[in-house]
């Protein structure tokens, strides 16, 4: 495990570098009061590094610095680094003295010499201005042209002692050939290296024709550090380490979702991205992976968010132009300043270097969004582990800052699996993974997306066609059909034949509801005549009875009157008929 920041045991007073990473991989900076060893090849960046650290000390620190400078002149070594903005004559006034220390032909010539002389004027300069921090720059031209190694070694010694004794932050360059270990044991000062109680060695190599330059703290007596290899560039603003440590070890989680760009791929997403996410975006070419990363950046500026869009296999006006095609307007966002185009080779520097630029340009803009197409360019740039690194220190700055990433990867066209064929093998690190494909049927390529994966979120696991249009981008009606996903002409026939068929089913059952209605009519009308001769025979019946009980009546009532009319007691003989 690499060591970080928090792993670092301070066990003793750092003096800050003022160097962006190497502060982090030190636990501090170089050792305060003490020695510091930094060796490397030709155009390594010795002088630069140790001019920032006195930069530093006199801007920031409060610790005034002295160049001494033994290959270079000052005058020279100032108009060198005018391109950072030091600020190099004003420093030189109070609080940054150079000293020209370069043998002169006579002393060449004689071999005799020692620095009890220069150490001398240094005391006084140093009591003047209150020098804390002190740079002997390529000594070892001064000690080459000692007579033999015990020379060598009694003037080294002189050195330390007389930094020791000031309690000087001292810093001291070598020249190195070849493997920086290797050279400096072979050399007549190599026991130096052992002397000094921190030791840096820079390098700088050309790897698959890209320039590869990287240090390695060799050792830091009385404090841990990390003893890998960590890259570095030479920027505009100076000497910066990219430090392979995490600065958050534990980010914020939010859960806030941002939109994607394209609705139906929110809905997909259960809402869209979250806030801070990573989001790889995969495909091979022309599947509209940068269509997509447009949309997304649109999205972020029409919400007010500061977005950066770095393009590195087009230039940033054509994709402008390219995406006005199929709605997405980023010219007008690019007008309003909330977005920033770059367009960069990444064949033309090191992948460390666009890590470097890329975390810049965010910071500068205060982008909260950032989108890399396509993120797997950089594996042009040589050492694919030191690549496949700097892709995982992209993700995790992202997480620290909060800032939403969005990259889209190149997929290996020789490759059948979608899981291996990432150039760059990031896809277990981002939250979430959208795949793009093709999909070839009845002479047609049609683009399918799927959402590989989206972490924390419920997501859609179907296959959806993806179309662009000039209205804009949009993503094609669920597919409810049985069988296989279809896309394009076949959907449309296949639909088309489901549109007949149902449309048959729904005659034929308006047919049959057309019969079963006039059969329930028949009914009814038939019902109807029933009911009628029903009421007709009741009205019989009802006419029959009250008929029946009228003459039963009138009967008796005229038997009654009889017996009356003839006198009758009202009694009837036995066997007489009344």
């Amino acid at each position: 495990m690499k060591p970080t920041a928090s792993h670092l045991v301070k066990s003793q007073t750092k003096a800050s570098s003022g160097i962006a990473g190497f502060d982090n991989i030190t636990g501090g900076g170089l050792p305060l009061g003490r020695t510091t060893l930094l060796v490397g090849g030709p155009g390594s960046g010795k002088t630069i590094f140790a001019l920032q650290f006195l930069v530093h000390g006199a801007q920031d620190c409060d610790e005034p610095g002295i160049f001494v400078a033994f290959e270079e002149t000052s005058p020279r070594i100032v108009a060198n680094a005018e391109s950072f903005g030091w600020k190099l004559d004003e420093l030189q006034e109070k609080s940054l003295y150079f000293m020209d220390a370069q043998p002169s032909p006579d002393l060449v010539q004689s071999g005799d010499f020692d620095l009890g002389g220069m150490l001398a004027a240094l005391e006084s300069q140093i009591k003047e201005m209150g020098a804390r921090r002190i740079l002997f720059d390529a000594l070892d031209i001064l000690l080459l042209l000692l007579p033999d190694q015990t020379a060598i070694r009694r003037e080294i010694y002189r050195l330390h002692e007389w930094l020791s004794v000031h309690e000087m932050t001292g810093l001291i360059t070598l020249k190195a050939d070849g493997d920086q270990t290797s050279s400096i044991s072979q050399q007549p000062f190599g026991f130096m290296h052992f002397m000094v109680d921190c030791a840096v060695i820079l390098s700088h190599n050309v790897e698959f024709g890209v320039s590869q330059r990287s240090l390695r703290v060799q050792k830091y007596r009385g404090s841990s550090f990390d003893e890998n290899e960590s890259p570095f560039l030479i920027g505009d603003s100076g000497f910066e380490v990219v430090s392979q440590t995490l600065s958050r070890l534990d980010p914020k989680v939010n859960k806030e979702r941002v939109s994607s760009g394209v609705q139906r791929l929110d809905t997909m997403l259960g809402g869209g991205y979250y806030r801070g996410a990573s989001v790889l975006i995969t495909g091979f070419s022309g599947t509209a992976k940068t269509t997509l990363s447009g949309a997304f950046a649109e999205a972020a500026c029409l919400r007010g968010e500061r977005t950066i869009f770095v393009c590195f296999d087009s230039n940033s006006s054509e994709v402008i132009r390219n995406l006005a095609s199929v709605g997405i307007r980023l010219n007008d966002h690019v007008k309003s300043g909330y977005l920033r185009m770059f367009s960069a080779r990444a064949i033309t520097g090191s992948a460390e270097t666009y890590l470097v630029r890329i975390k810049a340009l965010a910071k500068a803009h205060k982008a909260r969004c950032v989108v890399i197409d396509p993120v797997s360019a950089r594996s042009k740039s040589g050492n694919d582990q030191m690549t496949q690194s700097v892709a995982d220190r992209l993700i995790d700055w992202s997480k620290g800052e909060g800032t939403t990433l969005v990259c889209t990867s190149l997929l290996d066209e020789m490759s059948d699996q979608v899981e291996s064929s990432s150039q760059l093998q990031i896809s277990a690190l981002v939250d979430t993974w959208i795949h793009l494909s093709y999909l070839v049927q009845a002479g047609e390529r049609n683009r399918g997306l799927s959402i590989v994966k989206s972490r924390g979120m419920a997501h859609s696991n179907q296959v959806r066609e993806l179309i662009l249009s000039d209205a804009g981008v949009t993503l094609a009606d669920t597919y409810t059909a049985g069988g296989e996903v279809l896309m394009g002409t076949l959907r449309w026939e296949k639909e088309r034949a489901e549109r007949v068929v149902h449309e048959a089913a729904e005659a034929a059952a308006k047919l049959k509801r057309v019969k079963l209605e006039t059969e329930e009519a028949d009914l009814e009308v038939r019902l109807k005549s029933l009911q009628a001769e029903l009421s007709a025979k009741q009205i019989e019946k009802d006419l029959l009875v009250r008929d029946t009980l009228s003459h039963e009546g009138e009967i008796s009532e005229s038997l009654t009157r009889i017996q009356e009319l003839r006198g009758a007691d009202g009694e009837t003989m036995a066997g007489e008929n009344p």
